[in-house]
Formats: structure tokens, C-alpha cells, sequence
């Protein structure tokens, strides 16, 4: 019998392994930003907003929206499942358009739309790559 597991290749390539490398340092991001939105919420956040309770409506929603789907979105990071993508995608683009197009209710910072901006190509990138490898590796040899 086969003892090697079944969804991993016997030898991954170096876009496996970066593409590996590359969703758990995004988990790790996505789990100190989560941290950070729950000290916010919890009130160990110094700054004009550091009570839940004298929070405007808006960082209401958005603390509390980000501060649950950040760490979702980092356990399906790190286990590498479908959903963990998404989830990111989805706090990502909250954030971004929180600090961006919002900013007028929220702060401007670009530099998160930057960031989750690389990222998401970094992502787009990578699944090329492997799509790629995965096209040549089904083609039959001649």
C-alpha cells in the first residue's frame, strides 16, 4: 500500500512550496490584524476610538466585521482549504474600501489597499503558475 498522502505531490515543485509559504504568512498577517481589531473592540487600543460603547456606528460595523472574519479567514489560510481565500478576500476589500472610498467616515491609509493590493496579485500569480504546471504535467508525453 501507499504510504504517501494523496493530495500532495511526492515532489512538490518551488511554486508549491512558495505558494504554501505565501498562504501561511498571510494567515499570520490575517491573524495579528484580527488580534489587533479584538483589542480594539476589548478596549486596549489607545486612540480616539479605544471604547466599543463610544464608537461611531460605522467602526461598529466594520471592527466587528473584521474582527470575525480575519481569524476565519486565517485558519483557512493556514489549513489551505477553498474558503480561506475567499474569506480574505472579502475582510480585504471591506478594509480597502473602508480607507479608501469610506475614508471620509473612517481614516485614509493607501497603504492598506497596497498591501492587500500585492497581495491579492501575489495570489493571482501564483494560482497562475500552478495552473500552468498542473496544464503541462497533464499533457501527454509523445
Amino acid at each position: 500500500m501507499n504510504e504517501r498522502p494523496t493530495h500532495l505531490p511526492f515532489d512538490p515543485t518551488m511554486a508549491q512550496l512558495g505558494f504554501v509559504w505565501f498562504l501561511r504568512l498571510v494567515s499570520i498577517y490575517c491573524l495579528v490584524a484580527g488580534v489587533g481589531y479584538w483589542a480594539q473592540l476589548s478596549g486596549y487600543y489607545e486612540g480616539l476610538l479605544w471604547r466599543f460603547d463610544l464608537m461611531p456606528w460605522q467602526w461598529k460595523v466594520a471592527s466587528v466585521s473584521l474582527a470575525m472574519l480575519y481569524p476565519v479567514a486565517s485558519t483557512g489560510l493556514w489549513m489551505m482549504v477553498s474558503w480561506g481565500p475567499v474569506i480574505w478576500f472579502v475582510a480585504a476589500l471591506g478594509e480597502t474600501l473602508m480607507f479608501t472610498v469610506f475614508s471620509n467616515y473612517f481614516f485614509y491609509r493607501p497603504q492598506i489597499a497596497v498591501v492587500h493590493g500585492c497581495v491579492a496579485l501575489l495570489y493571482i500569480c501564483f494560482r497562475a503558475v500552478l495552473f500552468l504546471q498542473k496544464r503541462q504535467q497533464a499533457k501527454p508525453v509523445r
